[in-house]
């Protein structure tokens, strides 16, 4: 998400950086640019205006056009707005009380089954909650069976609705049984419609006062842009939502409902799909996001991503030899394994700063199955080539294309790479904080 808008953004403040000193007009011009990548990104007029009236209006003052680095101060300025803009702060969920309700309504198609399974699985792994499904959703077929199943799939229970047809009557029921069991969180799946109408804003509200929910979430897809924002506008009419989730984020390029989201409806986005998978879920920071457009980086989320899911003594043994200088080929192997657990490794490149010594590794365009390759050359090494690669002569490279099933020229950018990997991560070393 965000990727085409932020190209255009580190465009303008790469130009702005390239003035010596800043005036009115320069702040004007890339304010300009900013107003047209924003509405290019889909976002909504009103906050358009809203955002480039705040940033002109602390970026002219005298202190910032007099200071020592005017155009890192607007940049400033601007990822304090876009924070501002998508919300401010982290919203969490109201868990107190137990079992707590999330009711999750929405269009038909937003992914509100796939989302209710993702947020269950978050609520068990990342706060230890015990969580019931529950298939709310009568009119689709088949929604109840694809909730159970993707329940057993993530190890989560989804209440058994016996053949109770009524939506109501099954919430209920649920809520109930969540109480009995001593359940900590209770998320319902409601059903949706291809677009809004009296008879689902009905049961929707019926469903509410039923399970008397302690969070509204609209789940919204991000690829339909400011008609996701309008279907949540509506919704807010009827039901008093408390944040919104949005979904498939990771096929969504501009980011314009994200970035209209809190301002319009008036509801923080608390949480947001990132790809198919049941882990690719994640709750949603402002601050991360703003810094991110920016090209600032994201890697507090990177962090949190690959301490999930890696082996933490060995990746702390892999950081002491990035420290000293000693990372092998056989290191970069094993991490990498550990990193295809995680997700595509272009995706957690881009959680890198594109700026500083880090900057060539952030943008390195590394394909999905680039592993299997990488993997397959470095095997095909002895393990002499791989703790001290200056050894691989031409003869050397061919037996090990020959092996591996690869070519030469792959062998010497595999080998390019590790240099260029090896220079940047000796960069990062000495970087602190």
């Amino acid at each position: 998400m965000f990727e085409s808008l932020s190209e255009k953004l580190q465009r303008v403040f790469k130009e702005l950086r390239g003035e010596g000193h800043l005036t009115e007009f320069h702040v004007d011009q890339a304010l300009q640019e900013i107003r047209t990548a924003l509405l290019e990104a889909d976002v909504s007029l009103p906050v358009v205006k809203d955002f480039t009236a705040a940033v002109r209006e602390k970026a002219v003052g005298q202190e910032v056009l007099t200071s020592f680095s005017p155009a890192q101060q607007v940049v400033k300025i601007v990822q304090d707005e876009l924070t501002r803009v998508l919300g401010g702060s982290v919203a969490p969920l109201a868990l107190k009380k137990r079992p707590a309700v999330i009711l999750l309504v929405g269009l038909q198609g937003s992914g509100k089954t796939t989302t209710a399974a993702k947020l269950g699985l978050h609520l068990k792994k990342n706060l230890g909650k015990s969580v019931l499904l529950v298939p709310a959703d009568v009119h689709r077929p088949a929604a109840t069976e694809q909730l159970r199943t993707l329940a057993k799939e993530n190890g989560l229970p989804a209440w058994d609705p016996k053949g109770e047809g009524d939506a109501v009557a099954r919430a209920r029921a649920a809520v109930k049984e969540a109480k009995l069991f001593g359940y900590d969180a209770v998320v319902v799946d409601t059903a949706g419609r291809l677009h809004i109408d009296a008879a689902l804003m009905e049961e929707v509200a019926r469903l509410h006062a039923a399970v008397e929910a302690d969070e509204v979430l609209f789940v919204a897809d991000a690829m339909t842009g400011q008609d996701a924002v309008r279907s949540a506008q509506a919704f807010g009419e009827t039901l008093p939502l408390s944040g919104v989730i949005l979904t498939k984020t990771d096929g969504d390029a501009r980011g314009g409902a994200a970035l209209s989201l809190a301002t319009v409806v008036g509801k923080p986005l608390k949480f947001v799909g990132t790809g198919e998978k049941a882990k690719d879920f994640e709750p949603f920071h402002p601050d991360r996001a703003s810094s991110r457009l920016l090209g600032l980086g994201d890697v507090l989320t990177l962090i949190e991503k690959v301490s999930a899911d890696t082996d933490q003594s060995a990746a702390l043994r892999a950081a002491e030899k990035i420290r000293k200088n000693q990372f092998t080929l056989t290191d970069l192997r094993d991490q990498m394994r550990q990193l295809k657990s995680i997700g595509p490794l272009g995706s957690l490149l881009g959680h890198l700063p594109k700026v500083g010594p880090l900057k060539q590794l952030a943008n390195l365009d590394i394909p999905d199955d680039a592993t299997k390759t990488l993997e397959a050359i470095i095997d095909s090494m002895t393990p002499e080539e791989r703790e001290d690669p200056s050894v691989i002569n031409g003869s050397r490279r061919k037996r090990i294309a020959a092996g591996s099933g690869t070519t030469v020229p792959e062998v010497n950018q595999l080998l390019r790479q590790y240099q260029s990997m090896k220079k940047m991560m000796k960069g990062a070393a000495r970087m602190r904080g």
